[in-house]
């Protein structure tokens, strides 16, 4: 029988932490383990049970079943997400699929037209900056993509809080509330990069992004079920 591995101890947190405590401490062990950190400190396979471990802890759903499995109580809001009040149950059912549909719209489909604009060109930013990162031009060149991530960021970020997610939704918008609390940490990271040229920040957001990719993933499919 497989021995489950214990995810809290591995970050270095208690069950009952916040998702807040568990993305502080996951930011706390990635910069000291990340094997790109350039420390003696780094470790290539414990950074592999940090990750995995983080990438459990980070998701509402997968934390829950991941609780219940090591037969602790779970709290459906202890990650830190509240779902929005459902509809009344004597709505008609045009009026709940007009919402539904508003929502998607309004809501789902330009948030992730933004989260493209933030994670696609990635990669790409951080090649072109690794030519040479003290190169004024290319760094600048750098901050004006994050800048331009940033503002895609609070425009998505505004677009949902514009509207209350009809209840079906519930589990897409958890996933896209930690996505973007993931990229917004991503950002925060490369914008120390930026300043202190600290190359552990560098990988730390990546690593943010990377979560933030598999989350939205994760939501698309949950869409795919509902719609």
């Amino acid at each position: 029988m497989t021995t489950l591995k214990n995810y809290y101890s591995m970050l270095q947190v208690n069950p009952t932490s916040t998702a807040s405590e568990i993305k502080q401490a996951y930011r706390r062990l990635a910069k000291i383990f990340h094997p790109d950190s350039q420390t003696q400190s780094a470790d290539h396979d414990r950074i592999i049970q940090i990750n995995a471990a983080y990438e459990v802890l980070s998701d509402p759903q997968k934390r829950q079943s991941y609780d219940r499995q090591l037969g602790l109580e779970v709290n459906p809001y202890s990650n830190g997400f509240e779902p929005s009040i459902s509809k009344k149950q004597q709505q008609k059912a045009t009026e709940a699929d007009a919402e539904l549909n508003g929502w998607i719209n309004k809501v789902y489909k330009p948030i992730n037209r933004s989260i493209n604009q933030i994670l696609k060109p990635l990669k790409s930013e951080v090649n072109k900056l690794s030519a040479d990162p003290f190169d004024d031009e290319l760094m600048e060149a750098f901050q004006a993509y994050i800048e331009l991530c940033r503002n895609a960021l609070n425009k998505a970020q505004q677009l949902f809080r514009s509207q209350k997610n009809p209840s079906p939704v519930a589990g897409v918008a958890a996933h896209i509330y930690y996505t973007l609390n993931h990229l917004d940490d991503g950002l925060n990271e490369l914008e120390t990069f930026t300043l202190n040229y600290d190359d552990s920040s560098l990988h730390t957001g990546q690593e943010f992004f990377r979560i933030a990719s598999r989350l939205r993933r994760e939501a698309q499919e949950e869409m795919k079920k509902i719609c």
